[in-house]
């Protein structure tokens, strides 16, 4: 069962709220969900999300809804994709959500059981963003919100905002000017279905129990390796390789940010899944345009 992935916000924040940017290194993480309801903004360039058993790509100007039911997963973004990440706490939807026109936001899946999504007109689109950016100004720096998720990865991030009676009130402006436009779009197009062998091959991924051998995956996963790849590429836009890898690269964040024991960069690596250190570097290189010592600068490692 997918665990709920703890926001660790303070009480005095109703939700959070960055820009996340694919040129920033902001981590992959593995399929989650957490009790606040998610609102995502696309700016520039498009993300890939897996949600539940469907696969959604969201271009510049979308926005999408994630309610705390949905287990989701971003797989793919391109190098330039910049898109707001906002949460919105429990407390602060029953503080704010009075009338059956927004009543849907207190639910803990979506109307209908599908991903709400809905594309902006060029001048609501510049409105959000204008009050998103609002939030940021005393929001944090952009590199560590990037690198902390937002939320926080590390044991000992928190959020922090400047003013959070301003936060609060923005991001309750937010929810409901972005909920306003949601209910006035046209319904969306049917998401694309994910094959049962892809699901099969992302639960094993996810589990951590997916064979380093194709051969052996394909077989868990009722498909035969050529086929396997084939339509996992063509689904979800990466990889089978790439997708591993991004599994591997979560764990090593993880791993770096919650070890109680100091670990080298070797031991990361293996810890990982990596088969060598130099792997583990070539990855860090072409994912993030920096070497592993340079991504885990907050902590001492040897080589």
């Amino acid at each position: 069962m997918t665990p709920i992935q703890d926001l660790k916000l303070k009480r005095k924040y109703g939700g959070f709220l960055f820009l996340a940017e694919d040129a920033r290194g902001i981590p992959w993480l593995n399929p989650h969900r957490h009790e606040a309801l998610e609102l995502n903004l696309v700016v520039k360039g498009s993300v890939t999300y897996v949600i539940g058993k469907s696969r959604h790509t969201f271009k510049a100007g979308e926005l999408f809804w994630l309610f705390p039911s949905q287990i989701h997963q971003a797989v793919e973004r391109t190098p330039d994709s910049q898109y707001y990440v906002a949460s919105f706490t429990p407390e602060l939807l029953r503080k704010n959500v009075k009338t059956n026109r927004h009543k849907a936001l207190l639910r803990k899946s979506p109307p209908d059981q599908i991903t709400l999504h809905c594309m902006l007109s060029p001048s609501n689109l510049n409105q959000a963003c204008q009050l998103m950016h609002a939030i940021l100004k005393d929001g944090g720096d952009a590199d560590i919100l990037n690198r902390e998720a937002g939320f926080g990865l590390s044991p000992g991030f928190r959020y922090e905002h400047r003013d959070s009676d301003f936060l609060n009130a923005v991001l309750a402006h937010v929810l409901l000017f972005c909920w306003k436009l949601q209910l006035e779009a046209e319904k969306p197009n049917p998401p694309a279905k994910l094959h049962p062998s892809v699901l099969k091959a992302i639960t094993l991924f996810r589990e951590g129990t997916a064979p380093d051998s194709l051969k052996e995956l394909g077989r868990l996963s009722g498909a035969s390796p050529t086929y396997l790849s084939r339509i996992f590429k063509a689904q979800l836009g990466v990889s089978l390789t790439e997708y591993k890898n991004s599994m591997r690269l979560d764990r090593a964040c993880q791993l770096h940010k919650s070890s109680m024991r100091h670990m080298t960069l070797s031991e990361l690596a293996y810890e990982s899944g990596f088969k060598s250190y130099a792997q583990f570097y070539k990855l860090c290189r072409s994912r993030y345009g920096m070497d592993p010592k340079a991504l885990f600068k907050n902590q001492s490692f040897e080589s």
